[in-house]
Formats: C-alpha cells, structure tokens, sequence
C-alpha cells in the first residue's frame, strides 16, 4: 500500500473540537492517517498531492439508498408515494435482473465516488453483484439484500436463507471494506412472524438489521388499527432493535418512538431530497438528537431522487429543519456535515472513519475551493454546507487508496459503464410485468 503525501491543503477534521488546520500537510501510510501538520523530517511518500486552494474532509457515508435504482432515474416522476411504487417502480423492477444490478450499481459508484461518498449502506437485490462492484472500485459499503417475507412470487432472489449466506458469504469481504446485514423490506410489507424470524437470525449470525420505518401517517394509522402499536414499537416488540440497526426515514414518530429509538441505540436516516420530492414529510432530526439518537443521512435511491450527491442531500437536510422550525438556529455549523460522515460511518460499522486525525483511517476527499461559488472563504463550513456541490471533488481517498486523481476515476471503466448501464435501463422499464406488489401504506 503505497503512501501519499498531500501538501499544503486546510482541513476540515470533524473531529470532537470541530478542529480546522491551515496549510497543513497530511501523511498517509499503510491505509492510516500518520500526521496532519507539517511533514515528518524523514518522510519519502509515492506519491504527492498538491493541495492548495483544496479542502480536505472526512469522505461521506451514505447510510440509506438503493444504488441500482440509478436505472430509475427520471422514470416516476411528480407521484404521491403510493403510485409512484405500484405503477411505475415496482412495475420496472418486474424485470429486474442480476446483470442490471451489476451495471445500475457499478453506475452510482462512478456517481459516488465523483462527488465524494466514500461508502454507502445499500438495500436491494442481488447483493452479491454489487459487492462485486464495491471489491472493484474500492468503495467501503455496507450490503441489505431486502426480502419481504410474503411468499416465493414476491421475493427478488432466493428469499430469507439465501440471503443468509450471502451475508455469510461477504462479511469482512473486500480487505474488510463490507459489512453485511438483513433486510426485510419494512413493517408494513412484512408480517410481524416474519420479521421476528429475521431479528432472531440476525442475532444468531452476529450482524445487524436494514429496514424502512414510519414513511407515512398511513402506516402509522394501519399498524395502530392491526397490531395496537406504532410501526416503532412493533419492531421493538418482535426484537428487531435487539441487534444494532439502520432504521430509513422515521419521519412519522411518537414522542415515545422517539424515547424507544434512543434506548435501543438505533441509527435513523433521514433522506430529505426523496422525502421532499415525494411529499412524505420531515424525519424530527432536532428531537431525536436531543434525546442522544445516531442520525445519519442517505440519498436514498435515484428513483425517488434523482441524484446521490451527499452534498446536496446536507445542505437539503439542514435548510428542511430550519424551515419546518421556523428556526435558523437548528443544525448549525459542522452539525450537518458530522451526520454525513460520522454518523453515518457509525450506522454502517466503520466507527474509526468519518474523522481526520493520526492513527485513523485514510478516507478522505479533496474539494477545490478555487470556484467562484466558493470564494470568499470567510467560513470554511459554511462553504462546505451551502455552496459546495460534488463536482467540486478533485481527489478521493479510501484507506490509503487513491479512487480518484483530478477528477479522473482508477477504479472503474466509467466510459463502458456510461453505455452499457442507458442501454440495460431502457430495455429493463420497457419489459412486460412479471410480479406485482401492491403498497398499501
């Protein structure tokens, strides 16, 4: 693993103190973080970067998407949730294959690492294929095949045991860089015997869980009506937070929802670019971070949003909580950019990243700052928060690893990629139905 030294860059370490270093050069050895300062007197790097007019950061975690859905993109659109679902996304996904998983995923990597993400929990099908793409482009990722639990016809792959040994198969794959979890669908999709099954495997395997909770008032109003009890408290019932787990959206919550999601340690998600544009509603970030909740932050899949920039999904997740507050105030400063890179590193099991100091590990991204959206530097955050945008990142950096150098991919043929992922995409949303599925809220 060869080292890298990158001179003369500001960063922006997100560590505790919210530390920002001027000028500094940062030492890479060995996948790890040696120094952030001047350079060690006796230091012979492989290779070196020049950094000025740059800003380095921790890389972004991606806690929540469906990254094959980039075959989705532009294909629902201006659909209330539930018709979104039942006559555009799980009508194309009918025709859903193994090789288009592959390509759909290897296209948001390219997409990923171009604007910065340096890992992504992911939550669809034929996982095995988007490991594969995650071993080849050297992301970090953490991998749900989702099932539903409601009858071979409905299951996309081999349904729960073949899920199983998929996450046997890839845990601590890729030098390490995966994590493996299950995936029922939601508790809505799923019947209560099936996910206590599913939390009673996961227990048993020693790995964590991936679900779609509170997406709606409907389904806060059906499970109260079926089970007497909030989608929250139901999973909480059938043991599903007796595992750590990723729990996307949370928008509908009760106040004692949120006491539950803070006693159990779960990681909730907020994915405000898909929330916005389907009209869901806002997940309560300020109340759950009081009570002391992991809130990270996910694009969600290109279907519902179109895009997988995580700088866009901040600056979306902050400027949302100001408005439905009425408050400029609320998620000030650093807060935002910590939800998505430290927190969501800690949703996904890598809870040495999302922070820039010595003896923690190299993942990082270089943002050039000489853009005219991004002068004056009066605030470096502020900058990072509200202005930046990822074309703005030049370099990333994944434990050691160089993925992209001046803006130019190593890991991925994006040409090949590019054509091969429009030609799939419009055979796939133009193929006769195979199975339906019906949202009911």
């Amino acid at each position: 693993m060869g080292s890298i030294l990158i001179r003369n860059v500001d960063v922006v370490t997100l560590d505790d103190a919210g530390t920002i270093v001027h000028d500094a050069d940062i030492v890479i050895e060995g996948g790890i973080i040696r120094s952030i300062g001047e350079t060690p007197p006796v230091f012979a790097a492989a290779e070196t970067i020049d950094g000025r007019g740059h800003v380095a950061m921790p890389g972004f975690f991606n806690a929540h998407c469906h990254a094959p859905m980039t075959f989705e993109r532009g294909w629902a659109e201006d659909l209330p949730l539930d018709r979104w679902f039942n006559e555009r996304i799980w009508v194309a996904e009918s025709a859903l294959t193994e090789e288009d998983v592959a390509w759909g995923a290897a296209l948001a990597a390219c997409e990923m690492i171009r604007s910065g993400t340096i890992a992504f929990a992911d939550h669809y099908f034929y996982m095995d294929r988007v490991a594969e793409v995650v071993e080849q482009s050297g992301l970090k990722a953490a991998l749900t095949w989702c099932v539903f639990g409601i009858g071979p016809a409905a299951e996309i792959g081999p349904g729960l045991e073949g899920t199983i040994e998929f996450v046997r198969r890839w845990q601590g794959g890729a030098q390490g860089r995966i994590r493996t979890l299950l995936g029922p669908h939601s508790p809505y999709v799923c019947p209560p015997e099936f996910l206590a099954e599913v939390a009673a495997r996961a227990k048993a395997l020693g790995v964590g869980v991936h679900l779609h909770v509170s997406e709606s008032q409907e389904q806060m109003d059906n499970s109260r009506q079926q089970h007497g009890l909030t989608p929250v408290a139901l999973l909480e019932r059938l043991g599903i937070f007796d595992v750590p787990c990723i729990a996307a959206h949370c928008i509908y919550l009760s106040d004692d929802d949120c006491r539950i999601l803070a006693e159990r340690g779960v990681n909730v998600v907020q994915c405000p670019k898909t929330h916005l544009k389907l009209a869901m509603g806002t997940t309560p970030v300020p109340d759950l971070l009081a009570r002391g909740v992991n809130v990270a932050l996910g694009s969600d899949g290109p279907g519902s949003n179109n895009d997988m920039d995580m700088f866009e999904v901040g600056r979306l997740a902050a400027l949302v909580q100001k408005h439905e507050r009425h408050d400029a105030t609320v998620l000030p400063g650093d807060t935002t950019l910590r939800l998505a890179t430290r927190n969501g590193a800690r949703a996904m099991g890598f809870n040495e990243s999302g922070v820039l100091a010595p003896g923690r590990p190299a993942d990082l991204i270089l943002v050039d700052f000489d853009q005219p959206h991004l002068r004056p530097r009066h605030d470096l955050i502020a900058n990072l928060v509200y202005a930046a945008r990822g074309a703005d990142v030049t370099h990333v950096i994944v434990d050691g690893h160089l993925l992209m150098r001046d803006r130019q991919l190593l890991t991925l043929d994006e040409e090949r990629i590019l054509a091969e992922a429009e030609r799939r995409a419009l055979r796939m949303v133009n193929q006769p139905l195979r199975i339906v599925r019906e949202y009911q809220g």
